[in-house]
């Protein structure tokens, strides 16, 4: 199964050869801001950019906040964390190209979802983030939820 993905005006191309694990949309202002709501985790072994890397910046906000934000020099589309070192990591299911074959999983931090927004799913609600499963091995991605 290969998936394709771009940015909204083309210049970033990646596709990857295998579903994603998990879907999930976190509801932080944060993430909401920089256009991550629903994201995808995918393996890194399955992720291969097509065109374009060179085109993909990186934004590292301050702390508390750990992760950096991706997202296409030319056009501003919201990418997720593909060159995040881990293993695993997320990208913005909005640049997605078809169907990933996954349906979301859970909403975190739905104590921050703004009152026009209604969750209309059957998925898991947290009001931050969910309690994570133990791991074998950390990586910097958050996968390891329930």
């Amino acid at each position: 199964m290969m998936i394709q993905g771009s940015c909204c005006c083309g210049a970033v191309r990646f596709e990857l050869t295998a579903p994603p694990t998990m879907m999930a949309t976190c509801h932080c202002t944060r993430c909401r801001k920089v256009g991550l709501s629903t994201f995808v985790f995918v393996d890194r072994a399955s992720f291969r950019w097509v065109e374009g890397q060179d085109m993909v910046e990186s934004y590292q906000p301050d702390p508390p906040y750990q992760f950096a934000r991706c997202f296409c020099r030319r056009c501003g589309t919201a990418l997720g964390e593909p060159l995040s070192p881990a293993d695993d990591f997320p990208i913005a299911a909005n640049c997605l190209d078809s169907d990933p074959g996954v349906r979301n999983r859970f909403h975190e931090f739905v104590a921050e979802k703004p009152a026009w927004y209604e969750i209309c799913d059957g998925a898991k609600q947290f009001a931050g983030h969910p309690v994570r499963r133990p791991s074998p091995a950390p990586t910097l991605a958050l996968n390891p939820y329930p």
